[in-house]
Parts: C-alpha cells; sequence; structure tokens
C-alpha cells in the first residue's frame, strides 16, 4: 500500500481535500491520525480531548508504523496531516517514504474565521512547521507539490489533475462530488470543525470579495505572509485578479537567479528584495543612483561615484543621508556575501525614503533614506568587438531649465521614451539631441567621435558628466589624441571617422552604424580599440580593495 501524506495549516481546506480523495475507488483515507499523539505529547486542551486520548492511539511511534504504515485493503492510504502535529521525536519513516505534498491557504482567509473554534496563535497555525516540512523533504532529495486551497476553489478539477500527475496516481472524476452529511473516517472532533463541509457535495467557489480582516490578527499576519509566500512561490498554477499570463523568462545570466541585494539595513535574497509602496521610488521616482563595476577584487572609481551620489542627494534636497563610510559597508558586505569580486555590475540607489502616507510632498518622508545595493554579474552589456548599431530618437534630452541631467537621479523616463524608439528600430541604443538640435548623448551612454585623428564629444550642458566619460576624456590626453569638447551636429557624427559610447555597464563601446550611416570603415577603429587597450589597464590596475579579497 502507497501512503500520500498532504500536510496542510488548519482551516486550509484539507477536510474538504480528503473528502474528495475518499470518493476514489483505490484509496483510503486517515483523518488526522497524529492528532492524539499531538495533545498527549503538548497538553494543548480542546473539548473532546479526554474522549480523544481515550479513542485514538496515543503513542506516536505506534501510530507511524503500525497505522499510518500498516497493512490496508486499497492501492493507496491518504493521510489527512496538520503540520503542528509533527512532533519531535517521530519515526523519520514519516517523511522518508510515502508520497508527501502541501496544501496550503492565505493567512488572510484563514485568520478571520479561525477564532470560531479556538484563539489564533502563531503556533496555532502551523505555517513554520509547514515551511519545515517542505525544507525538509527538499534535502532529503523529494520536493513535495504545493497545492493552493485558492486554486482548488476557483479551479477545482485542473488542480486536482495536476496534482494527480504530480502523485503518479490516475485522476478520477468522483474526486469531484460528494453526497452531503459525515463520511465514517471523519475524526470525532467532527462536531466541533466540520459543520459547514457536512451541508457541502463538493468543492464551493471562492467569495468574489474577501471578508473585512479584524486588525486584531494584524501582527500575527505579518508573521505568517511571509511563510506562506515562501510556499506560494513553489505552486505551480497560480491565478488572481492580476495573474499574469507571460511565461516567466530566463535571465540573461542564470547565476543572478539567487544572488542577494541590499534593502534599507538588512541583506535579502532576490524574490524578498523590495521596497515599501510608501517609498518615494515608487510614489515619484524620487531617488538617485549610481553604476559601479568590480574588476578582480576592487570597485572601480567608487570614489568618484560616491561623490556624485552625494551631490545628486544634496541637489534634491534629501535629509537623513546614510554616511559616506556607511554606503560603502553596505556595498562591500553584499559584495563579499554574494562572492562577487570581478566581473561584477551594481545598481547602487538612494531613495529619499519612505513616506508617511501617500503623496508627493517632501514633508511626508520622515524615516530617512533607503539604500538599495543590487550587485549583479554581468559582462558589458553591448558587444565591444563587433561594435554597436544606433538610430537618432524623437525624443530630446531634459534641458536644465526643466530637470538637470547632472543630477544621477532615477526619473529615467525621458530615457526610456528615447531607449523605446530605438527598441522599435531594433538596435542597441538611441541617440538623443539637445533643444536646438545637437547631440546631447544616448539613452544610456556618454557618446565621442573622431574626425581626423581628433577626438571629440559633446558639451556635459544636457547629458549626464559620466564617470566612464571624465576617465576617457583623461585617456584621451594621456595618449596624446587632440580632444575637443564642443557642440556637435548629427552630420558630423554620421560623417565621423569612428564613433564610440562610454559607460559603466558598457565600458567603450564601438559605433558601426548611426541612422542607416555605416561609420567609417563599418568595424572598430584604431583610435578605438588603443582607447579600449588603455581603458582595461586602467580597470586592471586601480580602484578600491574589497576587503577579504583574495587574489587567485
Amino acid at each position: 500500500m502507497e501512503v500520500i501524506h498532504a500536510w496542510s495549516a488548519p482551516r486550509s481546506l484539507s477536510t474538504t481535500l480528503l473528502y474528495s480523495f475518499a470518493q476514489r475507488d483505490d484509496i483510503e483515507v486517515l483523518d488526522e491520525p497524529l492528532y492524539a499523539a499531538f495533545l498527549k505529547s503538548t497538553g494543548v486542551d480542546r473539548p473532546y480531548r479526554d474522549e480523544l486520548l481515550s479513542k485514538m492511539e496515543c503513542d506516536g511511534e505506534k501510530v507511524v508504523k503500525d497505522i499510518i504504515y500498516g497493512p490496508g485493503k486499497k492501492k493507496y492510504r491518504f493521510c489527512k496531516h496538520i503540520s503542528k502535529q509533527r512532533l519531535l521525536g517521530l519515526p523519520s519513516e514519516l517523511l522518508s517514504k510515502g508520497k508527501h505534498f502541501i496544501l496550503i491557504r492565505n493567512p488572510l482567509n484563514i485568520l478571520p474565521s479561525f477564532e470560531k473554534v479556538h484563539p489564533s496563535s502563531f503556533h496555532e497555525l502551523g505555517l513554520g512547521e509547514l515551511v519545515s516540512i517542505y525544507s525538509d523533504l527538499c534535502q532529503m532529495g523529494t520536493p513535495p507539490a504545493i497545492v493552493d486551497a485558492d486554486e482548488l476553489q476557483r479551479d477545482p478539477e485542473a488542480t486536482l489533475r495536476s496534482l494527480c500527475d504530480d502523485l503518479e496516481i490516475p485522476f478520477q472524476a468522483s474526486m469531484l462530488k460528494w453526497e452531503a452529511g459525515p463520511i465514517p473516517e471523519d475524526g470525532l472532533w467532527a462536531p466541533w470543525w466540520y459543520k459547514t463541509l457536512h451541508k457541502s457535495t463538493g468543492f464551493s467557489s471562492p467569495k468574489k470579495y474577501p471578508q473585512t480582516f479584524p486588525l486584531m490578527h494584524y501582527d500575527l499576519l505579518e508573521q505568517c505572509l511571509p511563510l506562506y509566500n515562501v510556499l506560494r512561490r513553489h505552486v505551480k498554477h497560480k491565478s488572481s485578479l492580476l495573474t499574469s499570463t507571460l511565461t516567466p523568462p530566463s535571465l540573461p545570466v542564470p547565476e543572478n537567479a539567487k544572488l542577494l541585494a541590499w534593502v534599507g539595513d538588512e541583506i535579502v535574497p532576490r524574490e524578498m528584495a523590495k521596497v515599501s509602496v510608501f517609498d518615494s521610488v515608487v510614489q515619484g521616482g524620487d531617488s538617485v543612483w549610481e553604476g559601479l563595476r568590480i574588476y578582480k577584487g576592487k570597485v572601480f572609481k567608487l570614489e568618484e561615484h560616491l561623490d556624485r551620489l552625494s551631490d545628486s542627494a544634496k541637489a534634491l534636497a534629501f535629509n537623513n543621508v546614510p554616511t559616506r563610510e556607511e554606503i560603502k559597508e553596505a556595498i562591500f558586505r553584499t559584495l563579499i556575501t554574494n562572492g562577487m569580486f570581478d566581473n561584477t555590475h551594481i545598481r547602487l540607489s538612494l531613495t529619499r525614503g519612505k513616506k508617511v502616507t501617500s503623496g508627493m510632498s517632501p514633508a511626508f518622508n520622515r524615516y530617512g533614506c533607503t539604500l538599495i545595493v543590487l550587485a549583479e554579474w554581468k559582462p558589458p552589456v553591448y558587444d565591444n568587438d563587433g561594435g554597436i548599431v544606433l538610430v537618432t530618437a524623437t525624443t530630446r534630452r531634459n534641458s536644465p531649465n526643466n530637470l538637470d541631467s547632472k543630477i544621477h537621479h532615477n526619473n529615467l523616463l525621458n530615457n526610456i521614451l528615447a531607449k523605446i524608439e530605438s527598441n522599435n528600430a531594433n538596435v542597441d541604443d538611441a541617440i538623443m539631441l539637445d533643444k536646438d538640435g545637437f547631440v546631447s548623448e544616448t539613452n544610456a551612454t556618454n557618446i565621442f567621435m573622431v574626425k581626423k585623428d581628433r577626438v571629440l564629444t559633446p558639451h556635459a550642458d544636457y547629458c549626464l558628466p559620466g564617470i566612464t566619460r571624465a576617465t576617457v576624456m583623461e585617456l584621451v590626453v594621456k595618449e596624446n589624441f587632440i580632444l575637443e569638447e564642443r557642440r556637435i551636429s548629427l552630420s558630423e557624427f554620421h560623417t565621423a571617422d569612428e564613433v564610440w559610447t562610454t559607460g559603466t555597464m558598457g565600458e567603450l563601446s564601438p559605433v558601426v552604424k548611426i541612422d542607416g550611416r555605416v561609420i567609417g570603415e563599418g568595424k572598430v577603429g584604431p583610435v578605438t580599440r588603443r582607447l579600449q587597450s588603455a581603458y582595461k589597464k586602467l580597470t586592471d590596475g586601480s580602484g578600491v580593495p574589497i576587503p577579504t579579497y583574495q587574489e587567485p
């Protein structure tokens, strides 16, 4: 006989599911066989405690060996378990044998009705133990299927078919309907718990609107909801009011699926790396940021980036800004925790912080700034060997009359609109012009050109004076090229001998075509190559060392 174990928290439709499996012709069911052992061991009081202890086996070891895994008359045995009833000292076979799945339900839907039977608590809900059961089964190499009760109500047949597939048993249509009233396998506690179920003849449809949540359970909800979400991430079929129909995308660098990010004052896993809905970056894009690169155990141009971050925060009148040393520590701890010492890019963001209520005014920001350190494995994002292609956007670069680009802010809609144009043209990026029609930069980088051995780049009047831009300008002079910073028209770029862009994320990226015009010979030019080489030497040999890093 094969045993199927269903683990759940209370009030999660677990008994409804037991009734469903009881309709099969190849399964016998057990209703909480460990209940008496749990009551005896913990001393928990229930109205039916004495009767239960007198009629059910109280020895957990005997329950596991003689009842759960004892002989039977059918092919399968379905055991409904409440997670908190898994006691220490029970035989290991309880988890190591049989097939297991976990039934979960949102605490928002459990807590409003929980106290109809007895007071709620973190222990009574058992979500912590449910996560522990999931973890233990995964460590054994047998990760259990997870079913959400909401899905079971919304589409019983599809959910049951999927569960049966996971359990490697055939689906039976009889699982969808049953006669009203009790079944012989009901636990003796049924009169206290199963009154509504006894009136049912199948899975009830979910209510369109939820109950008003009792605020007396708010603290308990805060404790339990993250555990529910940990399990819900592993549900195969999820639906909700705003469920996406998109197939989950693959990541450009698969290793980034398990990164750790700094948010606020702590390091958290990728899926938990979130800011408050009251944060200014959500409320109005009110944040500043920097891009950093890591080369061979060093953070390149860290001090320069922190200077600009500080200037941007000051220009936007941020208050309660973390100190420079605190930001450095957050960067180093994030990198060390991830083991990222090379080929890494950091998106460093500093928001104005969380607000006490939604609204635009910075007067609502009374919690201090929010620091985000997002480190990813990320090689240069452009083709720096073959070159990239640009088009000119119709979207003009912001004027200092409107929003000064020298403030490195997160409100990037101006750039994003231009990037949409380049995406639509199926090219790498878009050149953005200033209000007078001169070239400013691209949507993501600064831009340079070469004409007759002279290197030119636009004034930083409308564009961000990039740190990579400044570094390359120094290298141009060091390599004995003539550098000219002035207004440059679009036609000058069209007829240039060489063009490249600069940025922390992409480094020096040669441009081989602009608006359909081939630049130079349509390949990486000699000046570009020479500066790429000089830039690589600089990144290899300079930067702020990451503490604890040791060269291999």
